[in-house]
């Protein structure tokens, strides 16, 4: 796996399967190790009127993946245990879905903090 030192600028390829997002030759992150079997871009509109898209990944191995946009820069956040729902982790942030409604955390807030991003909702990207 190698990351262009001027950031995740797109997720490009992984596994030789698809480009998502637009991607420049200097930010662009490989992983030809990884097959992913399908991709899924859903737009979410959240509460105070913040709307993003959220590309997600699923590999042959199992993992899952999700692009989502942090403060305006590309994060690569991967699929960890959940309660319930689906969980992805990406540094401090975690990015929490149950159904069609999500939620993004930062750890760095406290273990009670509220969500940082809350109460968004999903439809499925063009």
């Amino acid at each position: 796996m190698s990351i262009h030192p001027r950031g995740l600028m797109c997720l490009l390829a992984l596994a030789g399967v698809a480009m998502l997002s637009a991607c420049s030759s200097s930010g662009s992150l490989n992983v030809p190790q990884i097959r992913v079997d399908s991709t899924q871009a859903r737009t979410y509109h959240c509460e105070g009127g913040k709307s993003f898209t959220v590309t997600y990944s699923n590999s042959h191995g199992g993992q899952s993946f999700a692009l989502l946009p942090v403060d305006g820069t590309p994060m690569l956040f991967v699929n960890v245990i959940a309660g319930s729902g689906a969980k992805y982790v990406a540094g401090s942030y975690t990015w929490w879905t149950k159904g069609e409604r999500g939620d993004l955390y930062n750890a760095m807030s406290g273990p009670d903090a509220p969500a940082v991003i809350a109460g968004c909702s999903s439809q499925a990207a063009p």
